[in-house]
């Protein structure tokens, strides 16, 4: 295809795009300009600058070809037997997804609909008519993963490994970290077995994966959006083979069964790269192994994404983008303080700004950002390297977390010499940090001096929409959302469970917030160290939403449910 042509066609993707009122002339114009300088697809340059969503890539694609666009896919009717024929290399090096029969015809996903010869090559492949349907390139990719899954391979492989002789010998098997998982065709039935528990709790967005012995058997458990369910039973007598094949992955001393060890994994599945944290502890009946997910090609999500309603996100824009101060996230582990400070860092990540971090690990690589990790070894801790900060002349600082008075007393000085601090503490609400640091030995006034905010939060698991079910508050449910004032039904959800939401009811996770500024009459009470009711109830009055009344907020908006809200929260027992 000539330049002119191919000019031509961009030009008639971009029209197609106008047409479905997706862009204005200006977006296309500005896109256009950056493709002549840059280069690169124009679909992709119109997300970058924000000018249309991803999914409306292939669905303008679908109106330019006169072609049908693929959104949902019932996977009921996926027909694995159409990947028999080739590996699942060359499905991905081409970037197609076979997907059902239809007519005779062969339905395949794809992301490129102009590439008339690999439309050409799959009808010779399958031997009949093909016929295409856009999609993303992460959907085509997902579909391929999906079809060629060897279906929770962890209970397929229980079947070979009952005839396995070396057991301990497989598990000691060494592999090459840098192949894909579901690429890999070792006939090794453990290794297969721990290969597939990674593929499947990935396959699920599980974020832990907990391996537990017990008397006769082994648990295996996955966390997912924060609750534990069970997925595998595996036999006692494979014990030491699961355990020493996880603890060879980790880089751990598979002798050492009597003290607990730190490791970590890397391993790429379905194309995406993973760190995996691993935690061994000995118990009564072996170790335990929990494994933390680390997806180092997830997408930072945008502060808007995360569940702020409007007002508290306005105030937390301007305090991130104060030039100095204490910005304090607090929560339990799992609460998503990480994510929300990654959040704010990437809306202030600007080239005129210096931003240095100290992570325990680093979860994230930002680029942009100078991050480091702690390393108690050799005494590289939240506060050592603090204080190394201050002589790198940075304008914001994010420390992973405040644990002690050193600590504190180190982002206190760099807060008032003119740096913006980012930080977490393990509270149970805002007001209570201010409780916490006095504890910690630092002065009521160098804490109301430094610290601007406290950002307490929850995350809540997200009705599934597809399933939801809307009902009417009975007396019951509004005295517990605190609604005394009703003027006519209130309608809240329950979940139901789907094949959308794996049957849970729930898909994804938000968060919820309180957000606590130091007004003068708060810093007032702060430096007379009022306890930490006294300072939520002048909050309140000042306008601050507790973690709760923000739940009740979703609860009424359908994005979750009262069981949701009221197991991560407590009763607020202030009135004002």
């Amino acid at each position: 295809m000539s330049s002119n042509s191919r000019e031509s066609g961009l030009r008639l993707f971009g029209q197609v795009l106008k047409d479905l009122g997706l862009i204005s002339e200006a977006e296309l114009d500005q896109a256009l300009k950056l493709q002549i300088e840059k280069g690169g697809r124009l679909g992709e340059i119109l997300v970058q600058q924000g000018s249309i969503q991803e999914q409306d890539v292939p669905r303008a694609l679908a109106a330019q070809f006169g072609i049908e666009h693929l959104d949902k896919v019932d996977r009921t009717r996926l027909d694995p037997s159409l990947v028999e024929a080739f590996p699942i290399q060359f499905a991905k090096q081409s970037n197609f997804a076979p997907l059902w029969r239809s007519k005779g015809r062969v339905v395949v996903a794809v992301s490129e609909p102009g590439n008339a010869q690999l439309l050409n090559d799959l009808g010779v492949l399958f031997g009949t008519e093909v016929v295409p349907m856009v999609a993303t390139a992460q959907q085509v990719t997902d579909l391929v993963n999906i079809q060629f899954d060897r279906k929770s391979g962890a209970e397929q492989v229980m079947g070979d490994i009952a005839d396995s002789d070396d057991l301990d010998s497989i598990a000691l098997d060494l592999e090459d970290s840098t192949k894909d998982l579901l690429e890999e065709d070792d006939e090794a039935p453990i290794i297969r077995l721990v290969n597939s528990i990674f593929g499947q709790a990935i396959k699920e967005k599980a974020s832990d994966i907990h391996i537990e012995p017990y008397e006769r058997d082994i648990s295996v458990r996955f966390r997912k959006d924060g609750v534990m369910h069970e997925v595998l039973r595996i036999p006692k007598r494979i014990q030491s083979s699961v355990t020493s094949r996880i603890k060879i992955m980790g880089g751990l001393n598979i002798a050492e069964k009597r003290r607990p060890q730190d490791g970590r994994i890397r391993i790429r599945i379905a194309g995406r790269d993973v760190d995996i944290r691993l935690s061994v502890i000995p118990i009564a009946h072996g170790e335990s192994m929990v494994m933390r997910l680390l997806d180092k090609t997830a997408v930072l999500l945008d502060l808007r994404d995360l569940g702020f309603w409007e007002d508290d996100l306005k105030k937390l824009f301007h305090l991130i983008e104060r030039p100095h101060g204490i910005l304090l996230v607090t929560g339990p582990t799992g609460s998503g303080k990480t994510t929300t400070l990654y959040g704010a860092l990437s809306r202030i990540n600007t080239p005129d700004k210096k931003i240095l971090t100290i992570e325990d690990p680093v979860e994230y690589q930002i680029p942009g950002i100078n991050q480091m990790q702690v390393n108690a070894k050799i005494e590289v801790t939240f506060g050592s390297a603090l204080r190394a900060f201050l002589r790198q002349d940075p304008d914001v600082i994010l420390v992973g977390e405040i644990r002690d008075r050193e600590t504190v007393e180190i982002a206190i000085q760099a807060s008032l010499t003119g740096h913006m601090v980012f930080s977490t503490v393990h509270t149970n609400d805002a007001a209570s940090t201010f409780t916490r640091l006095t504890d910690m030995g630092v002065e009521p006034f160098l804490i109301s001096s430094a610290v601007i905010a406290v950002l307490a939060q929850r995350l809540v698991r997200v009705v599934c929409r597809e399933c939801r079910q809307p009902v009417e508050a009975g007396p019951i449910e509004l005295q517990q959302l605190g609604i005394t004032d009703a003027n006519g039904p209130v309608t809240i959800y329950k979940a139901k469970g789907c094949e959308a939401c794996s049957n849970t009811g729930y898909s994804g996770r938000k968060g919820i917030f309180e957000l606590l500024v130091l007004t003068d009459s708060v810093r007032d009470l702060v430096m007379a160290r009022s306890d930490a009711s006294r300072i939520k109830q002048q909050a309140l009055r000042e306008g601050m939403h507790t973690l709760r009344q923000d739940g009740v907020r979703k609860i009424l908006s359908g994005l979750t449910t009262m069981e949701e809200v009221f197991r991560v929260t407590q009763e607020d027992v202030i009135r004002i």
